[in-house]
């Protein structure tokens, strides 16, 4: 159960991830066709640059959960029985 929770988080985070620097390009673009274009680079890179950290943070996580418990197993194999 908890090998299929990390899973739908891996695959929520790539969503997310997605959706927010589409959502940046999109808002960019549409200040970009007004004239704006300053703030509309500033909106796409930001957004870009924000869905980047987002899923890093989350996989930075989810990789620290994997090494935790590849390392419990791990000792657990070399304790003596």
């Amino acid at each position: 159960m908890r090998a299929l929770i990390i899973k739908s988080l891996d695959l929520l985070v790539w969503l997310l991830a997605i959706l927010i620097a589409l959502a940046g390009l999109v808002i960019g673009f549409m200040a970009l066709g007004q004239g704006q274009v300053l703030p509309g680079l500033g909106m796409i890179v930001g957004g870009v640059l924000y869905a980047v950290v987002f899923a890093g943070m989350f996989f930075i996580l989810i990789g620290i959960h994997d090494n935790t418990k590849r390392t419990a197993d791990a000792v657990e194999r070399m304790t003596p029985r």
